[in-house]
């Protein structure tokens, strides 16, 4: 892979923390990849002491193997690339004395949550979907905000809120009792251990010597304790995200994380990619204009070489189903083309 200016830039700044600004289609998966094997050959890291985080299994797994195919196994074992998730994992599995919970723990999926908790609740809420629904959100979103029930219960000042913090610490000691984990533990269990036990936070830092995390826009407030907590104050870190991406606040994600780097670490290195692979510039024109509008913390002017093209059609519509429609009219009407 050949690197832009701003990818090599990337790729070859190991000496602090490093914010990529990456815009879409500017080839960010390629800049992780290339910066895991410049640490590999150039810089003497060990594969097993650097990890990679992201938040799908499948661009885990792709990163993995384009990795892999760029370096050989031998020289690629013991690296990490995973999600969030699988980390955490690993961390509750290695550190399981320390927590307290028992070798061959339960993980509980997103239904089977929902099913204790109404069983936990049946009484107060009748097997209500939309309020069980309502309380698992709330649940999960209270562990994201590394919120366990006694700091919540605390906080309360209605009477709804109480309640369904009630319901949380009921369903956290059923949880407990029954050595089961639900998903938001794999990221709040491990922060906590790290935050309040120095010698397991010393010994993943010993192990996690340079981490580097995609979709960085995405991460909520456990995730970025959680990296920050794993690097300390040494900023042996990458991470790669676009606040102009960022589509997941509904379910705890920060883009202002971008920012709050800058405060941590103002030794911070800013990186942008602005060069675009994947489209032309009447419609990165376009996007330039729209984003332009925004208030974001770091403004980006997105280009590409290919100058031409067809320019992109305005459209309006009364009504998201008039929306759909003309959607699916005119991909039918291109597939007969």
């Amino acid at each position: 892979m050949k690197l832009n200016p701003g990818q090599n830039e990337a790729v070859k700044y190991v000496s602090g923390p490093c914010l990529v600004l990456a815009g879409a289609g500017s080839g960010k998966t390629g800049v992780i990849c290339q910066k895991i094997a410049y640490l590999i050959q150039k810089c003497d890291y060990k594969a097993r002491n650097i990890a990679a985080v992201t938040f799908t299994n499948k661009a885990a797994r792709e990163m993995k193997e384009r990795i892999i195919k760029m370096l050989g196994k031998d020289s690629t074992r013991g690296l990490t690339v995973s999600t969030f998730h699988s980390l955490g994992l690993d961390i509750v599995r290695r550190e399981i004395k320390t927590l307290g919970y028992k070798p061959g723990f339960t993980l509980f999926d997103d239904q089977d949550s929902l099913s204790l908790i109404k069983e936990l609740t049946i009484d107060e809420l009748d097997g209500d979907k939309d309020l069980l629904s309502q309380l698992q959100s709330k649940i999960s979103n209270w562990k994201n905000d590394l919120l366990l029930p006694d700091a919540v219960l605390k906080v309360a000042n209605d009477a709804a809120t109480q309640e369904f913090a009630e319901f949380y610490q009921r369903y956290h000691q059923h949880m407990k009792a029954y050595n089961a984990l639900d998903f938001d533990d794999l990221i709040l269990i491990p922060t906590l251990l790290l935050k309040n036990y120095p010698e397991v936070r010393e010994r993943w830092r010993n192990k996690i010597r340079y981490l580097l995390v995609d979709e960085y826009q995405d991460t909520n407030i456990s995730q970025y304790l959680l990296v920050q907590l794993l690097i300390g104050d040494r900023g042996k870190l990458t991470v790669v995200g676009d606040d102009d991406q960022s589509i997941y606040a509904w379910r705890g994600a920060r883009p202002e994380n971008l920012a709050q780097l800058q405060q941590d670490y103002p030794q911070l290195e800013v990186v942008k990619l602005e060069q675009n692979y994947r489209s032309t510039m009447p419609i990165l024109a376009v996007a330039n204009g729209v984003l332009g509008q925004s208030n974001d913390h770091f403004a980006k002017q997105l280009w590409s070489n290919r100058t031409s093209g067809v320019a992109p059609t305005l459209l309006t519509h009364h009504d998201e189903s008039d929306q759909s429609r003309v959607g699916c009219e005119s991909i039918l009407d291109a597939r007969e083309r």
